[in-house]
């Protein structure tokens, strides 16, 4: 099934002489083939380069403006995949555009760890940033009917979107398929940094973080349960971000002295992740209310997001709760103007805490269950 990604027309769009596209997403969720789609449709001249090729590294490691003149010279598109592997890659895009007159060029890169920090400073004003996301409901909606989706939506809240699954006919494979994505792809990022040598640490830090979706993290319960220190433990969870497996909320406040703002909650970017590192694939019927409620609230949470990065919007997000335990699920905040979430697995519409409608009398209440998901993911 060929599902158009949302983030291409963006990219596309942006394509520009002296600018530099930099497409980041955790391993496994097409980005090398958004790239090849790019290139393939771009009329002109141009060429395409891996970044885990010796080769390539050789070929651009002479930062001389006459080396990179003598190799693209009329060219109108570089494309590089996987760039996090060329060393000092940020100075090298940085001077690819400066210096070959009509360049652009697009660059992926499985985690942030050297695009970001090494590309980051160089290209500022020369890059756009793009994150590609496993599959949306909005983009698996060009290609099946809302009917479809929300028959198959149970299959989703445990298996995923990572894109291969959709060429997985049964459930014991996808399964097979996510565990493996875990245990070969998932840290090979982190653990290839110095200082990362306890993989074991790592995965049962996110069995933690998997059992407490949802719920507020306590960073010194974290690293007394793991026997590390609580900057060891904040620095795996920052890590974790880098390489897009977890999404954090901060609280939210604004007015309120009650409100929690310095506590934080983690969320998965995919349920099947969620589910693999747990080897719980249990069908979402069979499951607790609570673990229906966790499976729930990620799935709804990880999908805004998408929402977020597809449309590159500037979406703040987090979650409000009082210390006398009034909460919502989630808060976008976009120009000054605040809609609340609160996920429901079931059919129950709660109202809006009254301390949060005392204090944000203009903020938009919603409620997005099984009903009416669809209305706030497409």
């Amino acid at each position: 099934m060929d599902i158009k990604r949302i983030l291409k027309k963006q990219i596309t769009d942006r394509i520009k002489p002296q600018k530099v596209m930099l497409i980041y997403g955790a391993r496994r969720v097409g980005k090398t083939l958004l790239l090849k789609e790019i290139f393939n449709e771009f009329k002109g001249k141009k060429i395409i380069l891996n970044g885990e090729s010796s080769d390539t590294v050789r070929m651009i490691a002479d930062k001389s403006i006459s080396n990179y003149k003598r190799l693209f010279a009329g060219i109108e598109l570089l494309a590089i995949d996987e760039a996090q592997h060329i060393p000092d890659i940020g100075m090298k895009l940085k001077l690819l555009v400066d210096e070959i007159p009509g360049l652009s060029i697009i660059a992926t890169g499985s985690s942030s760890f050297d695009l970001q920090n090494q590309a980051g400073e160089p290209l500022v004003g020369r890059c756009t940033r793009f994150m590609l996301t496993p599959f949306s409901i909005k983009e698996l909606s060009e290609h099946q009917t809302s009917f479809e989706i929300i028959s198959n939506i149970d299959h989703y809240l445990v298996y995923g979107n990572y894109p291969e699954l959709i060429s997985i006919e049964s459930s014991s494979e996808q399964a097979r398929y996510l565990t493996e994505i875990v245990d070969s792809y998932l840290l090979k990022d982190i653990l290839a940094i110095d200082g990362i040598k306890n993989a074991q640490k790592m995965h049962d830090l996110l069995r933690l973080i998997a059992y407490q979706v949802g719920s507020e993290v306590s960073i010194d319960e974290l690293g007394k349960s793991l026997g590390i220190s609580r900057n060891t433990a904040e620095r795996y969870l920052d890590l974790l971000q880098k390489v897009f497996v977890l999404y954090k909320l901060g609280g939210y406040s604004k007015n309120l002295r009650k409100e929690v703002t310095k506590s934080s909650k983690w969320y998965f970017q995919d349920n099947g992740i969620r589910n693999a590192i747990l080897r719980d694939f249990r069908p979402f019927a069979e499951r607790s209310d609570e673990e229906r409620g966790i499976l729930w609230e990620n799935f709804i949470i990880s999908e805004r997001m998408k929402k977020k990065h597809n449309a590159m919007t500037n979406t703040n997000m987090y979650f409000w709760r009082t210390y006398d335990q009034q909460e919502i699920d989630l808060l976008e905040e976009d120009n000054n103007s605040i809609s609340a979430y609160e996920m429901k697995a079931g059919k129950k519409i709660p109202k809006a805490p009254k301390a949060f409608s005392n204090a944000y009398p203009n903020a938009k209440y919603n409620v997005i269950n099984r009903e009416n998901f669809w209305d706030y993911l497409i």
